[in-house]
């Protein structure tokens, strides 16, 4: 989505369109990094000095409810973000914390599964793998 159809939608629903608004979709848009709300704050810091961490706060949780963007609960005391809200799986470093997107991945014989053995008529999933990423697999993996 672009800058342009964000700004729309926020009228759309009511909300004000502003700079920050803006530059925190569109840094959560472009990075597959699955950044936390500190680490987005410390992205945008430098060119919205004014910008306070609760604005980082307030934006997210807003972009969440117009699913605009999903929540990843990666197990380190605070949430992720990720601008792809399609389901999809997620992989987690141990050791770095990195998140990876788990792409054409195909489950849903894994999705059927489940729907047979719980009744359920499932509509969505989070699935995360855990394990090392490249750079740390191999290194001392204690965690």
């Amino acid at each position: 989505m672009s800058i342009e159809d964000l700004s729309i939608i926020l009228k759309e629903k009511g909300f004000k369109v502003t700079p920050q608004r803006l530059a925190i979709y569109d840094m959560l848009k472009n990075t597959k990094s699955h950044p936390s709300i500190d680490m987005i704050y410390n992205s945008l810091k430098d060119n919205f000095p004014t910008m306070s961490l609760a604005t980082v706060y307030k934006t997210v949780d807003m972009l969440k409810k117009l699913n605009l963007v999903q929540e990843l609960n990666v197990g380190e005391g605070s949430f992720r973000y990720d601008a792809n809200v399609a389901s999809h799986p997620h992989v987690i470093c141990y050791k770095c914390h990195r998140v990876d997107d788990l792409e054409d991945a195909d489950f849903d014989d894994l999705i059927e599964k489940v729907n047979k053995l719980t009744d359920y008529d499932i509509k969505n999933q989070k699935l995360y793998f855990y394990g090392y990423c490249p750079q740390c697999k191999g290194k001392d993996t204690a965690k």
